[in-house]
């Protein structure tokens, strides 16, 4: 190799080799400070509208017979309710089911076969009420009309999204609130938000266990509804960027 090519070579190796040894010589950045915050707010409104189910049971000694008769007093009971005020999207089949009964006697006889003694016929519609406080007058009317279950009871909002954005801002509010807090005893000032995250949404919903059957043969009293209040619940997480003041 000639003396002219060596010294090609070396600088070439040392323009390649300059900026990995600048890099080298920079100092780091440091890390940004930040914040992170998580913070949980509820606010509480009225129910707007109730969720009834009601059902009818019928039982037969034919699967005919107890269809027939449970579809009598069902259609009583939906007419019922739109005599009451309950308009017809408002009134909606949720099951239906005919299965048989059984003897039980020779059941634990594996020689003997099942025998039917007769069919059960069971039809459950839900109904939405507007307002809630018509909910125990529904209950009443359709009881009357032949109606011997009532199986649950829920109060909801019309528009849960927009009472889970207020308490969304409820939460972001107290997020900012304490991250200022924490900036200022670490002798920092809060910076704008670098990133934020909202947890899950469950739409607020606050269910009765009703399940009962009618086997009163008089007019039961009125029956009394109280429909409280509904929660709803909103979490954040914020990251803040924290200066120097």
């Amino acid at each position: 190799m000639t003396g002219t090519n060596v010294r090609i070579s070396l600088l070439a190796f040392a323009a390649a080799l300059t900026p990995a040894l600048l890099t080298a010589q920079l100092p780091a950045t440091p890390p940004e400070r930040t914040v992170i915050v998580n913070a949980t707010a509820s606010i509480e409104r009225e129910p707007e509208r109730a969720q009834v189910l009601i059902a009818v049971e019928s039982q037969a000694t034919t699967a005919q017979q107890a269809a027939a008769a449970n579809a009598t007093k069902m259609d009583a009971v939906i007419a019922a309710l739109r005599r009451a005020g309950i308009p017809g999207p408002n009134i909606r089949t949720v099951s239906y089911s005919l299965q048989p009964e059984y003897s039980r006697s020779g059941r634990d006889d594996p020689q003997r076969p099942p025998v039917i003694t007769s069919y059960r016929a069971i039809n459950m519609v839900q109904v939405t009420v507007e307002p809630v406080t018509k909910a125990g007058e529904i209950i009443d009317v359709a009881l009357k009309a032949g109606a011997n279950r009532v199986a649950n009871l829920s109060f909801e909002l019309k528009d849960p999204d927009a009472a889970h954005r207020d308490a969304l801002r409820v939460a972001v509010q107290k997020a900012q609130a304490e991250a200022q807090v924490m900036a200022e005893a670490a002798g920092q000032r809060l910076g704008p938000p670098l990133q934020m995250t909202s947890g899950g949404y469950a739409i607020p919903r606050y269910a009765r266990d009703m399940a009962a059957d009618v086997m009163m043969a008089q007019a039961p009293p009125p029956t009394p509804v109280e429909p409280g209040l509904l929660t709803i619940m909103a979490s954040v997480s914020i990251t803040y960027r924290l200066e120097p003041r």
